[in-house]
């Protein structure tokens, strides 16, 4: 298990159908374990006021580390 819950990551591709892109921060709020493939994780995904947008179950291959790096930012759910 790579990612713990609560833990903090962003989607490694864009998620078009639930309007995610790639970097989005998301919070780990579950672990599912293997079921002849990958481990799963549903995420929750907040707008910038802390109301959830988004929640979804993903691969373990389709989520990231956030990084010391990288920073973060706002972007428009329109368009």
């Amino acid at each position: 298990m790579r990612f713990k819950q609560f833990q903090q990551v962003a989607p490694a591709r864009d998620l078009p159908e639930k309007k995610l892109r790639r970097g989005d921060l998301a919070t780990v709020v579950d672990v599912h374990p293997k079921n002849g493939g990958e481990i799963g994780y549903s995420i929750e995904v907040f707008n910038a006021v802390g109301d959830t947008i988004a929640v979804t179950v993903v691969s373990e291959s389709l989520l990231e580390d956030l990084t010391a790096n990288e920073i973060l930012h706002v972007r428009s759910l329109a368009g």
